[in-house]
């Protein structure tokens, strides 16, 4: 008898280890709030910033600033109304710059620390407002430019002195216009 039911419940024990076991249901389910309250954070941080931006120059009275289609500020120091050439894609320009905290104009990298830069119009990485910028700059003029931190260093910084979203302020002179032959053939 014992051995009847020993071998009665190694059958049942087989017969239930072999069904078809049902897949278990996802203990997350993802809704998408995290991405939703991501872009709100990034939203309310673009107003605040631009909120700030407009304040200072509501303060700077000494500066007319010029709206961009880029979500930045600029004020000529120095414009050249003699020149008419506007860089192009390829054009390797030569320009000096310096960065501050926009909100207490501490600087944070002088011209001299960053030495005399060069950039090959969309074809080299820089930061977004820099791009943008000096694509408006004329050879000679000096530009002041107010960059919020998504267009500057983002949430990231640059790693050494630049922290997290934060807004900069940089004055860049465009010393030289380098051609592009592209761009040279077209002109002529």
């Amino acid at each position: 008898m014992f051995k009847k039911l020993v071998f009665l419940g190694i059958i049942f024990i087989s017969v239930i280890s072999c069904a078809q076991q049902e897949a278990r249901k996802a203990v997350n389910i993802r809704s998408g709030t995290f991405l939703k309250e991501s872009v709100e954070r990034n939203k309310a941080l673009i107003a605040k910033e631009e909120a700030n931006i407009q304040e200072y120059i509501k303060r700077d009275t000494l500066n007319t600033y010029i709206a961009s289609n880029n979500g930045f500020w600029y004020s000529y120091t120095k414009k050249n109304t003699e020149e008419t050439y506007l860089p192009k894609k390829g054009d390797t320009l030569t320009y000096e710059f310096n960065i501050s905290k926009m909100t207490n104009g501490n600087v944070i990298y002088k011209k001299e620390e960053l030495g005399t830069q060069q950039y090959v119009v969309e074809k080299q990485q820089i930061i977004p407002g820099l791009r943008f910028g000096l694509q408006l700059m004329k050879k000679g003029e000096t530009v002041t430019f107010l960059f919020p931190s998504h267009i500057a260093y983002g949430y990231h910084g640059d790693n050494k002195r630049i922290g997290t979203n934060i807004p900069i302020q940089s004055t860049i002179t465009l010393l030289d216009i380098k051609k592009d032959n592209k761009n040279l053939e077209t002109e002529n």
